[in-house]
C-alpha cells in the first residue's frame, strides 16, 4: 500500500472521524464563548491527545483549532465581544451589521470565507512545504542558528506594539529554557538544587498555564457586565454569499495570501493576520468611508485570513520545527511527544504522515460549513452558559490533565505558576508569544550555536562561511538594525 493510501485509511477509519466530529464541537464551543481562545482549546486537548495515536492526536488540533477561530465571529457578532482575538479585528464591523438586521450576512461571510481561506492554506501548505523540505535537507548547524534567531528576531518586529516589551518577553522564555542541564556539559543550571528541574521546565504545562490559567485569572478580575445578546432571529446563512464571492474575488484572493504569509512568519498568528488584512482592505477599498459602519467588505477578507494563517502556521512547524504561532508552538510538543520530530526527516521517512495532516486540514475545513451553520444555530443557547460555572470546570480539567502528564505534581506547580506569570505580563502589556517561542526554541538556538562554535573550532566568521549560513544571517541582522536605522533616517528626514 502506497504512502497515500495509507494516510486516506489513517484519515477516514472511524475512530478518526469520531475524534475529528468530538474535537469539532469542543473547538465550536471554545471559540464562541468570550474570552476562551483557540490556543487555550489546544492546551486543553494536549492531555487528551496523551492517550491518542500520532494522527487522530493531531486530527483532533486541527479540528478544534479551525472551528475555533470561526466560531470567535458568532459573539462578535452578536455580543460585540469577540470569541477569540483572531476574531477582534471585524468585531465592530459585525455587530454594526447585526444592528442593520443584517447578522446572517455577517456570519455567514465570516463561515463561507473562513473555510475557503482555510482550504486555501491548506493548498499552500501541500506545494511548499515539500519542497522547503527538500531545500533544509542541506542545512548545517550554522544555517538552523540563523533560522531560528531569524525566527525570533520577526516575533518581536511582528508582534510587538513595544519592541522592548517583545524583547523583555523574549528574554524571559530564553532564560525559562536554560533551566536543566547545560549543554554541553550537562552540568545544572538554575535548578537550585531541584532534581525535578534536571530535565527543565515542561513546556506542555506552561503552555496550558499560560493560555488557560491565565484567561481564569482574568475572567476573577473582571467586573465588567455581561454583555447582552442581541435577540433577533438569525435567517438563512448562506443567502448572498455567491454574490459576495463575485463582487470581491480580488478582497478574497488577497486575504488568503496575506493570512497564508503572516501565518508563516514565527510568532504571528491568525490574529495578526486578520488585523493586518482589515487594515489592507480599508485602504485599498473603493468605499474606505463605510467601514465600521455595517460594511461586509472588511469580514470577507480578514475572514478569509484568519483561516489561512493556521494552515501556513504549520508551514515552519513542519519543516524546520519553528512555531509560526502559539498554536503550532504547542503542537510542536505534541509531535514530540508522538515521536513525530518536526524537521526534513519527516518528509523522508514518515510520508504517509505528512499525507494525513495534509487530508486533516482539508476535511476539517469542509466538515467547518454543515458544523459551522449548526453551532450559528445554536449559538444563543451557548452565550447563556455561564462563565462561574465554566471557568471552574476548565481549571479542574487543566489540573488533572497536567497531573496526567507526568503523574507528577509538580508540573500542576509550573502549570498554576505559568499562568500567574502570563496574567502579569499581559496586564502590563507585555506580549506572551514571544516567551512561548524563546521556550520552544530557546534549546535549538543553544544546541545549533554550541555545535557551530565546536566545529568551527571557536571561530565565528564560520557562521557566514556557506552561502546559505550567510544570506539568513544578512537578514537575521538587517532584522535587528534596519528599523531603527529606518527610523532615525525618517526623523532627519522630518527635521
Amino acid at each position: 500500500m502506497g504512502a497515500l493510501e495509507t494516510a486516506f485509511a489513517m484519515v477516514f477509519d472511524p475512530y478518526n472521524l469520531w475524534v475529528m466530529l468530538a474535537a469539532s464541537v469542543f473547538g465550536l464551543f471554545v471559540g464562541a464563548v468570550p474570552g476562551l481562545t483557540a490556543t487555550m482549546a489546544t492546551a486543553l486537548l494536549v492531555p487528551v491527545t496523551f492517550f491518542m495515536a500520532p494522527i487522530p492526536a493531531i486530527a483532533a488540533i486541527v479540528t478544534a483549532t479551525a472551528m475555533a477561530i470561526f466560531s470567535g465571529d458568532i459573539p462578535g457578532c452578536l455580543l460585540r465581544m469577540p470569541g477569540t482575538p483572531a476574531s477582534a479585528a471585524y468585531t465592530d464591523e459585525a455587530y454594526a451589521m447585526t444592528r442593520k438586521g443584517q447578522a446572517e450576512l455577517a456570519l455567514g461571510a465570516g463561515l463561507v470565507f473562513s473555510a475557503f481561506g482555510g482550504l486555501f492554506g491548506t493548498a499552500v501548505l501541500i506545494a511548499s512545504a515539500p519542497a522547503l523540505a527538500e531545500f533544509a535537507l542541506k542545512f548545517s548547524s550554522f544555517e538552523y542558528f540563523w533560522l531560528v534567531l531569524l525566527g525570533l528576531s520577526c516575533a518581536i518586529v511582528i508582534t510587538a506594539e513595544a519592541p522592548l516589551k517583545g524583547i523583555v518577553s523574549l528574554l524571559l522564555g530564553l532564560l525559562i529554557a536554560c533551566v536543566g542541564l547545560g549543554n554541553p556539559a550537562g552540568y545544572p543550571r538554575f535548578t537550585f538544587g531541584n532534581t525535578e528541574l534536571l530535565g527543565g521546565i515542561g513546556v506542555i504545562p506552561m503552555m496550558i498555564g499560560m493560555f488557560a490559567v491565565s484567561e481564569i485569572l482574568r475572567f476573577v478580575v473582571d467586573t465588567g457586565p455581561r454583555a447582552l445578546i442581541v435577540d433577533k432571529p438569525i435567517g438563512n446563512i448562506f443567502t448572498g454569499m455567491w454574490g459576495l464571492a463575485k463582487k470581491y474575488p480580488l478582497q478574497i484572493f488577497r486575504g488568503n495570501v496575506l493570512g497564508t504569509v503572516v501565518g508563516a512568519l514565527p510568532g504571528a498568528g491568525a490574529d495578526i493576520a486578520a488585523w493586518m488584512s482589515y487594515a489592507v482592505s480599508k485602504k485599498f477599498s473603493k468605499e474606505p468611508q463605510k467601514f465600521g459602519t455595517g460594511y461586509v467588505e472588511g469580514i470577507v477578507e480578514s475572514g478569509s485570513a484568519n483561516n489561512s494563517a493556521l494552515a501556513g502556521a504549520w508551514i515552519p512547524a513542519l519543516v524546520f520545527g519553528i512555531p509560526g504561532d502559539s498554536i503550532t508552538a504547542i503542537v510542536i510538543g505534541v509531535l514530540y511527544m508522538k515521536n513525530m520530530a518536526p524537521g526534513p526527516t519527516l518528509f523522508t521517512q514518515n510520508p504517509q504522515n505528512i499525507y494525513a495532516v495534509y487530508l486533516l486540514f482539508i476535511v476539517a475545513n469542509l466538515i467547518m460549513v454543515p458544523l459551522g451553520w449548526a453551532c450559528i444555530k445554536v449559538s444563543k443557547q451557548i452565550l447563556r452558559v455561564r462563565r462561574e460555572v465554566l471557568m471552574p470546570i476548565i481549571l479542574l480539567f487543566c489540573i488533572v490533565g497536567t497531573f496526567a502528564i507526568n503523574n507528577t505534581v509538580f508540573d500542576v506547580g509550573i502549570m498554576l505558576a505559568a499562568g500567574l506569570i502570563a496574567f502579569v505580563l499581559e496586564q502590563n502589556g507585555f506580549p506572551i508569544a514571544p516567551t512561548i517561542l524563546g521556550v520552544v526554541l530557546g534549546g535549538m538556538l543553544e544546541e545549533n550555536f554550541v555545535s557551530s562554535m565546536i566545529k568551527s573550532d571557536g571561530q565565528l566568521t564560520a557562521f557566514f562561511g556557506r552561502p546559505i549560513a550567510a544570506v539568513l544571517g544578512a537578514l537575521t541582522l538587517a532584522a535587528w538594525f534596519l528599523p531603527p536605522v529606518i527610523k532615525r533616517m525618517r526623523k532627519l528626514a522630518g527635521a
